[in-house]
C-alpha cells in the first residue's frame, strides 16, 4: 500500500515537473527574441543588392522584426538562428552579398536559377560561401557562376547535398568533391566539366543521387561506379563521347531505381540481362545507345517494378511482338520512336492497364495496330506518326479506350496509311484532347459528332481526301487544321469555337465570301485561307490584336488594302498575294513594326512605294511584283537593316505552329518558283518589285543591304547605271535586272558576288566589255540569254568582239594608262625628223640663190635623163612586140 502510494506520488511529481518544464520552455520561447538582429541585418543587406522584379522578398522589411517569418527563411526552434535560406527558382537579379557570412548557423542554402552574381558583378564563384561551415545543402543550379570552384569549398565537411547543374564551372571536376564522406546528392548535369569520368567518385560511399548528364566527360565508364552501392538515381545520359563494353558493375547497385545511359554506345554490352538483375529499377532510359535488339530471352523477368522504359533511336529492326517488355504490366511510359520495330503489335499491349504514354513514331510505316485498347483507361498519349503500314480509321477508333474515368487522350497518327471514313462515333471518345490524323487517305465528310468532344483543343486532318462542308466545331477547340483536302462550300457563319488561335484551311475548294464570324475569333494568331476560291472583300474586323500570320494568297479577294490590319501590331507574316486587291498602299503600313514577311505580289495596287515602309526594320522579305506600282525606288530602303549581315537578330529562329502551310513562302528566284517551308523560311532575305512601272535609277544605297539573297527589279522602266558597288551585296544568290532601260557599263565589282548562282541583265542598253570571272563564266554556261538584248555589250563570253583587235586594244589601253608607247614614239620621231629636214632644205633654197640655181639645173638634167630612158625603153618594147 505504501509502495503504491509512493509510486503514485513519484508519478505525480514527474508529471508536475514535466508540465512545469513545458511551461518554462514556452515561457522562454516567448521571452527570447524571435530573430537575431545581426542575422536580420544581414538578410536586409542581401536584399539591398537584389532586383526583385516579382516581389518575392516583399516580406523582408525592417518593420517586421521576426525574420524567421520572412519568405524563404527558416530558423531553429531552439536557438532562433537562421538555418535555412531558400530563394531559388525565382527571378532575382543583382549581387549576392558577403553579408551571408553573418549566417554562421546556415545549414540549407538554395539560390538555384537566380541570376545573382558575385560581389562587384563578377560571375566568379563567390568564395565566401566556403566559410559557411555548417552548410549541409547547397543548391546553385542554373546560376551564372563560371570559372572554377575554389578549393576552400572543401571546408564544408558536413555537405550532404551539392547541385551545380547548369552552371558554367569548367575544367576537370575538382578533387575535393570526392572527399565529402557524407555526400548523398551530387548533381553536375550540364556543366562543361571535361576529361574522363573520375574513378574517385567511388569514394562517396553514401551517395544516393549522381547526375553527370550533358557534361563533357569522355572515354569509358569506370567500373568503380559499382562501389556506390547506395545509389538510387544514376544519370549518365548524353555526355560528350562515352562508350563501354562492360556494364557488369551495375549488378552491385542493389537499390538503383533510376538509370539513364542515353547516348552511350552500348552496342557490345549485355545491357538487358544486366538490367534484369536490378529488380528495384523503375526508370530505364537507354535512348540512342546503339542497342542491336530488344528480343533477348530473359529466363526470369525481374523488372516487375519498371514504370518508365525509353528505347527510342535504337535501330532494333526485329518483330515488335518478340520484345521482352510486353509482359511488364506496370509500365506507364513506353518510348519506341525510331526503333524500326515492325509487324503486328501483340495483344499483350491491351493488358498494360497502367500505360499512360506510348510513343511509336517514325518507324518506317511497317507496323500494324489491331490491338483492343479499350481497357487502357489511363492512356494520355498515343503517338504513331509515320509507323503504320495500313489501317482502317473506323476500326482503329472503335478500339480506343472509352472509360468514363479516362484521362485526357492525345491521339497522333500522322503520315500513316489510314483509310476509310471518320465515324460519327468519334464523338463518344469524350476524353480526346487532341486528334491529329494528317497525311492519310481518310475520305468522306467531317462527322458532326466531333461537336460532342467538349475537351478537344487540337484537330488536325490536313492532307486527306475529305469532302463536304465544315460543320460546327467543338467550343473547346483552339487549333484547327483541315488544309489540303477537297472541302467545298462556304465557311460556317458560326465556327462554334470562340477561343480558336490557329485556323488553317489552305488548299481546299472553299468558296464564297469570308464570313464576319472570322472577326469574332478575337484570339486568332494564325489565319491561313490561301489557295481557295474566296471572293469579294475581306470583312472589316474591329480588333484582332493577337494576329501574327495572315495568309490569304491565291484567291479572288478584292477591295482596298484591308484597313483593319492597322490594329494588328503583332503581325509577323502578311500574305495577300495573287488576288484582286487594288488601290494605293496605306501610309500606316510602316507602323506594323513586327513584320518580317510582306507579300503583296500579283494584285492591282498602284501609286508609289510608301516611304515609311522603311520603318519595318525587321522586314526580311518584301514582294510587290506584278502590280501597277509607279514612281521611283526609295533610296531609304537602306534602313531595312534586317536585310543586312550586321543586324543582331539575323538568323534567329521563331516558333511557327505546325498547322501552318508547309510551303509558306513562294519566291521567284534563280528563274524558277522556289518554295520555302516553315523550317527554312528564316533563311530567306529578299526584295522583289519586278513587273511594275518603276522609273528612275537604282539607288546606290540599296547596295548596303548586303544580307539579301535575292534582288529582282526586272520588267520595269528603270534607267541610269547599275550601282558601281553592286559587289558589296556579298550574300546575293539571285540578281535579275532584266527588261529595263539601264545603260552604261556592267560594274566590274559584279565579279565579287561569289555566291551568285543566277544572273539576268538581258534587254537593257548596257555597253562595253563584260567583266570576267570564274563565277560569271559559269553562270553564262547555264543561262546563255543573260546578256541578250544589249547590243552594246562585247567581249567574252559573247562572240562579238569589242572594236579593234582585242589584244592590241588591251595593250593600247594599258600603254595609254601608263603614258608611254614605244611604237608611237618611233613614228612620231620619224615624222618630226622628216618635217624638220624638209624645212631646212626649203629655207636653204629660198635664201641661197646659187644653191637654188644649182638645184634647178640638177633637176632639169635629171628630168631629161629620165625622159630619154623612158622613150628608148618604150621603143624597144614596142619593136619586140611587133616582131613577135
Amino acid at each position: 500500500m505504501h509502495h503504491s502510494i509512493a509510486i503514485a506520488k513519484l508519478a505525480l511529481l514527474l508529471a508536475t515537473a514535466a508540465v512545469s518544464r513545458g511551461f518554462f520552455v514556452v515561457a522562454h520561447a516567448h521571452a527570447r527574441k524571435s530573430c537575431w538582429p545581426r542575422e536580420r541585418e544581414a538578410l536586409l543587406a542581401l536584399k539591398q543588392g537584389i532586383n526583385d522584379t516579382d516581389g518575392v522578398l516583399t516580406s523582408w522589411q525592417k518593420l517586421r522584426h521576426d525574420c524567421c517569418r520572412w519568405t524563404g527563411v527558416a530558423c531553429s526552434n531552439e536557438t532562433g538562428h537562421v538555418t535555412e535560406l531558400d530563394i531559388g527558382l525565382n527571378w532575382l537579379f543583382g549581387q549576392i552579398s558577403s553579408s551571408l557570412l553573418s549566417l554562421q548557423h546556415l545549414e540549407y542554402l538554395d539560390l538555384s536559377t537566380t541570376s545573382l552574381v558575385g560581389p562587384n558583378g563578377s560571375s566568379v564563384f563567390p568564395d565566401f560561401l566556403s566559410s559557411l561551415h555548417n552548410l549541409r545543402h547547397l543548391d546553385l543550379a542554373g546560376t551564372p557562376y563560371s570559372g572554377r570552384v575554389p578549393a576552400r569549398l572543401s571546408n564544408l565537411s558536413n555537405l550532404e547535398y551539392l547541385d551545380l547543374s547548369g552552371t558554367s564551372l569548367h575544367g576537370h571536376a575538382p578533387e575535393f568533391l570526392f572527399s565529402y564522406k557524407n555526400m548523398r546528392h551530387l548533381d553536375l548535369a550540364g556543366t562543361p566539366y571535361s576529361g574522363r569520368v573520375p574513378s574517385r567518385l567511388s569514394n562517396l560511399s553514401n551517395l544516393e543521387y549522381l547526375d553527370l548528364s550533358n557534361t563533357l566527360f569522355s572515354g569509358t565508364l569506370p567500373p568503380q561506379l559499382g562501389n556506390l552501392s547506395n545509389l538510387r538515381h544514376l544519370d549518365l545520359g548524353y555526355m560528350q563521347n562515352i562508350h563501354t563494353a562492360d556494364v557488369s558493375w551495375l549488378t552491385h547497385l542493389h537499390f538503383l531505381e533510376h538509370l539513364d545511359m542515353s547516348g552511350i554506345n552500348l552496342g557490345t554490352a549485355d545491357m538487358f540481362p544486366v538490367a534484369n538483375t536490378i529488380p528495384t529499377l523503375k526508370d530505364l532510359i537507354l535512348s540512342n545507345c546503339s542497342l542491336p535488339n530488344a528480343n533477348q530471352p530473359l529466363k526470369h523477368l525481374n523488372l516487375t517494378r519498371l514504370e518508365w522504359l525509353d528505347l527510342n533511336r535504337n535501330h532494333l529492326r526485329h518483330r515488335i511482338d518478340t520484345s521482352w517488355f510486353w509482359n511488364i504490366t506496370g509500365i506507364t511510359h513506353l518510348d519506341l520512336d525510331e526503333t524500326y520495330l515492325h509487324g503486328r503489335f501483340p495483344d499483350a499491349l491491351g493488358g498494360m492497364t497502367s500505360l499512360q504514354f506510348l510513343s511509336f513514331a517514325y518507324n518506317g510505316n511497317s507496323a500494324t495496330m489491331m490491338v483492343d485498347m479499350k481497357n487502357l483507361c489511363d492512356l494520355e498519349l498515343l503517338r504513331l506518326d509515320g509507323s503504320l503500314a495500313f489501317g482502317n480509321i473506323t476500326e482503329f477508333l472503335r478500339k480506343l479506350p472509352q472509360c468514363s474515368s479516362n484521362k485526357f487522350l492525345s491521339l497522333l497518327s500522322n503520315h500513316n496509311n489510314m483509310t476509310g471514313m471518320l465515324p460519327d462515333m468519334v464523338g463518344h471518345l469524350t476524353s480526346l484532347e487532341q486528334l491529329s490524323l494528317s497525311n492519310n487517305s481518310i475520305t468522306g465528310a467531317i462527322p458532326s459528332g466531333l461537336r460532342n468532344l467538349t475537351s478537344l483543343y487540337g484537330l488536325d486532318l490536313t492532307l486527306n481526301q475529305l469532302t463536304g462542308q465544315i460543320p460546327m466545331l467543338p467550343r473547346s477547340l483552339t487549333r484547327l487544321a483541315i488544309s489540303m483536302n477537297s472541302l467545298s462550300g462556304p465557311l460556317p457563319l458560326d465556327f462554334g469555337a470562340p477561343d480558336l488561335t490557329d485556323l488553317s484551311l489552305f488548299s481546299n475548294c472553299l468558296a464564297g465570301y469570308v464570313p464576319r464570324a472570322i472577326c469574332e475569333l478575337k484570339n486568332l494568331s494564325l489565319l491561313d485561307l490561301s489557295n481557295n476560291l474566296f471572293e469579294g472583300e475581306f470583312p472589316w474586323c474591329s480588333a484582332m490584336p493577337s494576329m501574327e500570320f495572315l495568309i490569304l494568297s491565291n484567291n479572288n479577294l478584292s477591295g482596298n488594302f484591308p484597313s483593319w490590319i492597322q490594329n494588328s501590331s503583332q503581325l509577323v507574316f502578311l500574305d495577300l498575294a495573287v488576288n484582286k486587291f487594288y488601290g494605293t498602299l496605306p501610309m500606316w503600313i510602316g507602323e506594323l513594326v513586327n513584320l518580317k514577311f510582306l507579300l503583296l505580289n500579283h494584285n492591282m495596287f498602284y501609286g508609289d512605294i510608301p516611304a515609311n515602309i522603311t520603318n519595318l526594320i525587321l522586314l526580311q522579305y518584301f514582294s510587290l511584283a506584278s502590280n501597277n506600282i509607279s514612281g521611283s525606288i526609295p533610296s531609304s530602303l537602306s534602313r531595312l537593316i534586317a536585310m543586312t549581315l550586321e543586324h543582331p537578330k539575323r538568323g534567329t529562329r521563331w516558333y511557327v505552329q505546325e498547322v501552318i502551310n508547309k510551303d509558306i513562302l513562294s519566291v521567284v528566284m534563280k528563274r524558277q518558283n522556289m518554295k520555302y517551308d516553315i523550317y527554312r523560311i528564316n533563311e530567306m532575305y529578299g526584295i522583289d518589285i519586278s513587273l511594275n512601272h518603276l522609273t528612275g535609277g537604282i539607288p546606290d544605297e540599296i547596295t548596303s543591304l548586303n544580307g539579301l539573297f535575292t534582288l529582282n527589279l526586272s520588267w520595269n522602266h528603270l534607267s541610269g547605271k547599275i550601282p558601281t558597288n553592286i559587289g558589296d551585296m556579298k550574300s546575293l544568290e539571285s540578281l535579275d535586272l532584266s527588261r529595263n532601260n539601264l545603260s552604261g557599263e556592267i560594274p566590274t565589282s559584279l565579279s565579287d558576288l561569289t555566291y551568285l548562282s543566277s544572273l539576268d541583265l538581258s534587254y537593257n542598253n548596257l555597253v562595253g566589255r563584260i567583266p570576267t570571272g570564274r563565277q560569271l563564266d559559269t553562270l553564262y554556261a547555264e543561262n546563255l540569254s543573260m546578256y541578250s538584248g544589249n547590243n552594246g555589250l562585247c567581249g567574252p563570253p559573247l562572240k562579238k568582239n569589242c572594236p579593234g583587235n582585242n589584244d592590241l586594244e588591251h595593250g593600247d589601253q594599258q600603254r595609254r594608262e601608263s603614258g608611254y608607247d614605244p611604237v608611237v614614239f618611233f613614228y612620231f620621231g620619224l615624222t618630226a625628223g622628216f618635217v624638220a629636214g624638209l624645212w631646212i632644205v626649203f629655207c636653204a633654197l629660198l635664201f641661197k640663190r646659187a644653191w637654188r640655181s644649182a638645184y634647178f639645173r640638177l633637176f632639169d638634167k635629171l628630168h631629161d635623163n629620165v625622159y630619154v630612158f623612158v622613150v628608148v625603153t618604150w621603143g624597144m618594147i614596142t619593136s619586140k612586140t611587133t616582131t613577135s
